[in-house]
């Protein structure tokens, strides 16, 4: 039996470009076929939902209500609810696991660490660095900022991308030896396109999710259209569209 877990996920609450409720998503994931989320929202270098005006305790406490709501909403169900973060520097974006609220309240130095620096603090924290979308493309982004040495591993597979982005992510994934998890980045219920990381048994912590992803044992995997008559998650490896690059990179590409 697979178990489907989505690792990149919005809230309201926690980011600005998302629209959906935190505990509006359990009922939603559960029917599509996911066995849990880990809530991922933007952090206060990206595009979060909370006022930077804050002093930093009370901003975190705020940072963390969309996974704090997701979990309340999650109770008595056989659904798995776990906490990570979207870190920024240049546009070159990062998912965080392992790490906690009480952790962030213990580190307001966060946000001057390199991304060196941060992935050695993870690592003592026992948690992990994995660079999200890695060839993405924007109107917004300048250049496609990449860091091999400074992660864990990278997403093969993002939603939120063209089918050619994510072709030139999962080559960057298999060139440099990485882990690959996938995600779908969902910031919307209303979302056709989806993406998770299976796993052949069953994830309960943030600590069963880094040690399940460290062994190998996670495999992305999408579903083109969540409403269609035969929906079901496909492994990506599968699928030519998704892991063979047919076009770019356009935009300069620069190694930290």
């Amino acid at each position: 039996m697979a178990y489907i877990y989505e690792t990149h996920l919005h809230t309201i609450e926690g980011s600005a470009c998302s629209d959906a409720p935190a505990k509006d998503y359990i009922e939603h994931m559960m029917k599509i076929g996911y066995s849990g989320i880990i809530v991922t929202d933007h952090f206060y270098n990206g595009n979060t939902a909370v006022s930077r005006e804050l002093p930093w305790s009370e901003w975190v406490e705020l940072y963390c209500k969309g996974y704090e709501h997701a979990l309340e909403a999650a109770k008595g169900k056989d659904f798995t609810v776990l906490f990570g973060i979207e870190y920024n520097y240049e546009g070159d974006e990062y998912l965080l696991y392992g790490i906690d609220r009480q952790w962030l309240l213990d580190h307001p130095d966060v946000l001057s660490l390199s991304r060196s620096e941060l992935c050695k603090e993870l690592h003592k924290a026992g948690g992990i660095m994995i660079q999200a979308h890695p060839y993405r493309e924007r109107g917004y982004l300048k250049a496609i900022h990449l860091a091999p040495n400074d992660v864990d591993g990278c997403e093969g597979f993002n939603a939120g991308n063209p089918d050619w982005q994510n072709a030139l992510c999962y080559q960057y994934g298999k060139e440099h030896g990485f882990l690959m998890s996938g995600g779908s980045d969902v910031h919307h219920l209303s979302t056709k396109f989806m993406g998770g990381t299976s796993f052949p048994y069953k994830i309960n912590t943030i600590q069963d999710f880094v040690k399940a992803f460290l062994a190998g044992d996670g495999t992305a995997v999408y579903m083109r259209d969540i409403d269609a008559p035969d929906a079901k998650f496909l492994p990506v490896p599968e699928c030519p569209e998704l892991t063979d690059v047919t076009e770019g990179p356009y935009l300069p590409v620069i190694y930290h």
